[in-house]
């Protein structure tokens, strides 16, 4: 079966950009402390929940997967360029990362509890989002959490130079509120949203984080409920 146009696109640009891209983003994360702020609020979900391991899909060079795992919880890499995984490997010796394509996922119904997409469903088409949330929603354990990462918008950008390469792949920019709605679409509760403006030094545009959780039970409606305690219970709104 031929591979969507977008994978193989991905895929060579950044094999070609994979030493340079890990090199350039190191300092990143430590630079913006809402981005660890919410990392730490997804981490201490997914430890407080206690269902399973971290799947940060589109890994890259594992800065992230590394910042997680100094967070105390299990966590291992995909990605979808070996290039990118050879240097998360050699990174992060301790770490697991995998080559894998986040439109399907080489892990078990239910294995994991958490989900965390940063920046990496930005080179999905939009229009093949909800076969993406679907697989995420798929490897998720009830209760368990999915935290993504993306630009702001609604636009493609095709992009021919980056990291110092020239390239040719394409870039999504993302509106917040439709992409809550297709979590929605593909059975996950949706539990906070951050918009943050644009930190010159790395960003163009504001900055997006929705959280959700995939729910632990239906109500007697058919909707989605937290759990089943909660969908249950008589209190009033605080």
């Amino acid at each position: 079966m031929t591979e969507p146009p977008f994978l193989s696109a991905t895929r060579t640009a950044y094999d070609a950009v994979a030493v340079d891209y890990a090199e350039l983003l190191t300092p990143e994360l430590r630079e913006k402390p809402l981005d660890r702020a919410m990392l730490a609020a997804f981490a201490e979900l997914v430890r407080a929940a206690g269902l399973g391991p971290i799947a940060d899909v589109g890994c890259g060079p594992g800065r992230v997967t590394a910042h997680l795992d100094a967070l105390d919880v299990s966590v291992f890499g995909i990605d979808l360029s070996p290039g990118m995984v050879e240097v998360a490997r050699k990174r992060n010796p301790g770490l697991r990362f995998e080559v894998g394509s986040m439109t399907s996922l080489d892990l078990p119904d239910g294995e994991l509890g958490g989900v965390l997409a940063w920046y990496s469903i930005i080179h999905v088409p939009p229009e093949l989002l909800p076969t993406v949330f679907a697989e995420f929603h798929r490897v998720s354990a009830p209760g368990g959490h999915l935290l993504l990462a993306f630009q702001t918008g609604d636009e493609r950008r095709h992009i021919e130079q980056a990291y110092g390469h020239t390239l040719s792949y394409d870039a999504y920019r993302l509106p917040p509120e439709h992409i809550a709605s297709l979590l929605t679409e593909a059975g996950f509760v949706v539990t906070a949203r951050l918009i943050r403006e644009p930190d010159l030094r790395w960003d163009r545009v504001p900055q997006a984080y929705v959280l959700a959780t995939k729910p632990t039970a239906i109500d007697e409606k058919g909707l989605p409920a937290l759990t089943a305690g909660r969908a249950a219970s008589s209190r009033g709104p605080r």
